[in-house]
């Protein structure tokens, strides 16, 4: 992954298509790189989460090239790379399991992260994921639990308690939660080593219960769809 990162970084300071283009060769090194790397992750993962097991690393990784229609930042080209495993693909709307790659200190996260959940659903899948938080609190919380060395993502959370919950429920702090996102920093170390995949999958084993109960509600919203 030293190639990798060195790369996006050099990227960072030549986010132009003239230094891409002559550093093509390069990207697509890192490209299947990552490729690989995600298929391993797709099968070490599909062992404790069946849901996964028919995905390849094209349902999982992302286009190194941005939007930049809507953006004010018309920098052409994204400076890490990250791997989404979740059921149906990347794009499908499920909780799932995701690996980034980004030199510390950059702008996107800024630095390389696991992490796993839901980020950002829809309004009818939040509003699924939220009925079985206040139903089954307590199994949510115990979930949380078990993904020891994960911290859940509040930044977003709500002030208020949406209205059609009672105030006094025990999980109101989950409930006003807008994304389910747990996330473990990955040092350089791990990162570089002999080990890393080994570690991404006993790491991300600990969040396979949790995404598995955000999963119920999902479906159970797209059935109600």
């Amino acid at each position: 992954m030293k190639a990798i990162i060195q790369f996006l970084k050099e990227l960072q300071k030549n986010n132009h298509k003239e230094w891409f283009d002559a550093n093509k060769l390069r990207y697509k090194e890192a490209q299947a790189t990552i490729n690989a790397f995600a298929d391993q992750l797709i099968s070490g993962i599909s062992k404790f989460d069946g849901s996964v097991k028919t995905l390849s690393a094209k349902n999982c990784t992302f286009r190194i090239y941005r939007d930049v229609r809507f953006s004010p930042d018309k920098t052409p080209y994204k400076t890490h790379f990250g791997v989404h495993i979740c059921p149906g693909g990347k794009m499908s709307g499920y909780a799932g399991y995701y690996f980034h790659i980004e030199p510390k200190g950059s702008d996107y996260i800024g630095g390389s992260i696991l992490s796993a959940g839901l980020h950002c659903p829809q309004p009818n899948v939040l509003k699924s994921v939220r009925d079985a938080i206040y139903t089954e609190g307590k199994t949510f919380e115990t979930l949380l639990k078990k993904a020891k060395g994960f911290t859940l993502d509040d930044s977003s959370s709500l002030r208020k308690l949406p209205k059609e919950f009672p105030d006094d429920t025990p999980y109101s702090r989950y409930i006003k939660l807008r994304t389910f996102d747990l996330s473990s920093e990955i040092s350089d170390k791990t990162l570089y080593g002999d080990d890393l995949l080994a570690y991404c999958l006993t790491e991300l084993k600990k969040t396979a219960p949790l995404v598995q109960f955000l999963n119920r509600s999902v479906v159970y919203a797209m059935e109600e769809a």
